[in-house]
């Protein structure tokens, strides 16, 4: 490396690395302040992160004893909100079972939510896994589901002055038929299993909305026209003369406007196509994003409810065994991202430290992320829309007990991310099931290769925008349109032969420990990515734990893990049937040591180096 490129990526990984310490450090009095719904603003709002009464009821009387009362007595612990209480930022830090938990805040509404006989609505980012919620002492609401976020009118229990807000969580910690994802039901971490997160872990937060406003919207892209198809779901049905005005710009530039009547006919959603003036395509390279602002107008001409969002201009297609993204050819460079932290475990700790993963993502030459067995903070895909990141979209799954229980809830949760996630460019395929989690006799059980079959066009009838995977790494039926293979050879020596025969003779997919398909299916001809591999262990100036765990030996130096990464890509990267692959991992968590960088951030060698492995072609 030229004298002048090296001083420069050391200086680069040094400010990279001091950022990473300084990211950590919560540096405003309330904690995670930014809006917590980047594709879906409103003005008026207020967070209720931060200081919450905290209450653990491993006895489970709380109920009986009416906790949720306006009269009930304090909690006697404290808890910074949205951190769960297993982490240390929530002020608790106690890693063992509490199945029951109990939070109580008090909320001043601000005058001017209650202003034009406006609503007051309570949301909730994520709660797992399910919440009871009072206001001043009435039961308002119920949910179930651990990874997607819920919202509650409140209005009607408001009064002047305090008000009482109590939930409480009910998490088993034991029930592996719950989507739970890697948080482990045994008390001590182990190989790839972490700590819990049980009750609150994204942040909850108030707004106001008219009597009749915009409850979500869906953005569909169509690039091969230079437009946009805008659905605009209402909360209730629109008084006559009501009307809903859009208008996307790019940069400041007005692309689209459109006027049209708030009322649709047969159950339909008020719909309409913006022909754009100009046209710019996202990509990772290229992130381009239109800004879209919608209102609900009064037959006055008043304005009853405005949302600011956005939306890109992407498609993604699949042909001829390849992945497209905007009508070419596209390889996909992934990494694994389990969306840990040291101090907040599933919760981001700051929107820095959202930003500074992905902006290493991409140094580190990957174009992309699957995020791990988890439901990511919706901040996180915002940046990946903004920064410019592919996005494999997961839950967290069920582990080895396939029940109806398990079918429902899982079901249920999913169908929930998907329209959470639709408008996000950054998000390309989604990927329901990783290794016959939740269905573990999937290789030979009918029902069980029903039910991926059933996620996959259940998905596709949610959303046939983007791909779709049956059953990431191994087992596929014939309903899938990416090939995951998991592999974890130790050389690209023995990855190069082993899938040499892919070249040769496309329908024979090797089998790498576990069978590539269910029994009574045939390779579908769909790309070919291995979507798991690499898994290097290297401790970087750390004692080995003794719990300590990667995939193969743990490499002594820095100088091997890179000779042995570049062998591994060098192997993908020479099999022309391998379209696209996804390394295992972006960080250590806890025990897991085999991330590129260290669990608290620290690069293990330089981002350079990282990059020029993975950008080989």
């Amino acid at each position: 490396m030229p004298t002048s490129k090296r001083i420069f990526s050391n200086l680069l990984l040094a400010i990279l690395c001091f950022t990473a310490i300084d990211t950590w450090a919560q540096t405003s009095a309330v904690p995670r302040p930014e809006y917590p719904r980047p594709d879906f603003v409103r003005a008026d709002w207020q967070t209720l992160n931060g200081a919450w009464e905290f209450e653990f009821d491993d006895a489970d009387r709380g109920l009986a004893e009416r906790w949720y009362a306006t009269s009930g007595q304090r909690f006697g612990k404290t808890i910074q909100v949205p951190y769960a209480f297993q982490s240390k930022l929530s002020g608790i830090g106690d890693t063992s079972f509490h199945d029951v938990v109990w939070y109580r805040r008090a909320v001043r509404i601000p005058e001017n939510f209650r202003r034009d006989a406006r609503r007051v609505m309570l949301n909730f980012g994520a709660v797992d896994y399910e919440a009871t919620v009072w206001v001043n002492g009435a039961r308002v609401g119920d949910h179930q589901g651990g990874h997607v976020g819920f919202g509650l009118d409140i209005t009607d229990l408001l009064k002047a002055g305090d008000n009482q807000i109590v939930v409480r969580v009910f998490d088993p910690s034991t029930d592996r038929t719950i989507p739970r994802g890697k948080q482990y039901w045994k008390p001590n971490s182990e190989i790839i299993w972490y700590t819990r997160t049980t009750g609150i872990w994204q942040p909850v937060w108030l707004e106001a909305v008219a009597p009749v406003h915009v409850a979500r919207l869906r953005i569909t892209s169509d690039i091969d026209n230079s437009q946009v198809q805008i659905e605009t779901i209402l909360n209730k049905p629109a008084p006559p003369d009501t009307r809903l005005r859009l208008s996307a710009s790019l940069r400041g530039e007005v692309q689209a406007r459109s006027e049209f009547a708030a009322i649709a006919t047969g159950g339909a959603h008020p719909a309409t196509t913006l022909k754009l003036d100009r046209q710019e395509t996202w990509s990772p390279e290229r992130p381009t994003l239109y800004d879209l602002d919608v209102e609900v107008v009064g037959a006055n001409g008043q304005v009853l409810d405005k949302v600011a969002s956005y939306f890109g201009q992407r498609k993604v297609s699949v042909h001829d065994g390849k992945i497209y993204l905007n009508n070419s050819p596209y390889y996909l460079k992934l990494v694994l991202d389990q969306g840990y932290w040291p101090e907040s475990v599933l919760t981001p700790p700051t929107d820095e430290a959202i930003q500074y993963d992905i902006k290493m993502t991409k140094a580190f030459g990957f174009n992309g992320a699957r995020k791990h067995q988890k439901v990511e903070d919706p901040r996180w895909l915002y940046w990946c829309d903004k920064l410019g990141l592919v996005v494999w979209g997961e839950i967290a799954n069920a582990f080895d007990i396939y029940t109806d229980d398990y079918v429902r809830r899982f079901t249920d949760e999913w169908q929930q991310a998907v329209q959470r996630d639709y408008n996000h460019p950054s998000i390309i395929a989604w990927t329901p099931i990783n290794e016959s989690w939740g269905v573990n006799r999937i290789l030979t059980d009918a029902q069980q290769q029903a039910h991926a079959k059933t996620m996959y066009f259940l998905t596709r009838s949610l959303d046939s925008t983007r791909l779709v995977q049956d059953n990431d790494g191994w087992e596929h039926t014939d309903a899938t349109d990416i090939f995951g293979i998991h592999d974890y050879a130790r050389t690209g020596e023995e990855l190069a032969a082993k899938y040499k025969v892919l070249e040769t003779d496309p329908t024979t997919v090797p089998r790498n420990g576990r069978e590539a398909l269910a029994h009574g299916y045939k390779y579908n001809g769909s790309p070919i990515v291995l979507t798991e591999f690499g898994g290097i262990a290297y401790r970087m100036n750390a004692p080995k734990a003794a719990n300590e765990f990667g995939y193969g030996n743990t490499e002594p130096t820095k100088e091997a893990l890179l000779v042995r990464l570049d062998g591994l890509v060098k192997a993908l990267r020479s099999n022309k049937m391998i379209v696209g692959y996804c390394y295992t991992q972006l960080t250590d968590v806890e025990q897991e040591i085999n991330g590129l960088m260290t669990y608290d951030r620290k690069p293990k060698a330089d981002p350079a180096e990282f990059a020029r492995i993975f950008n080989q072609r």
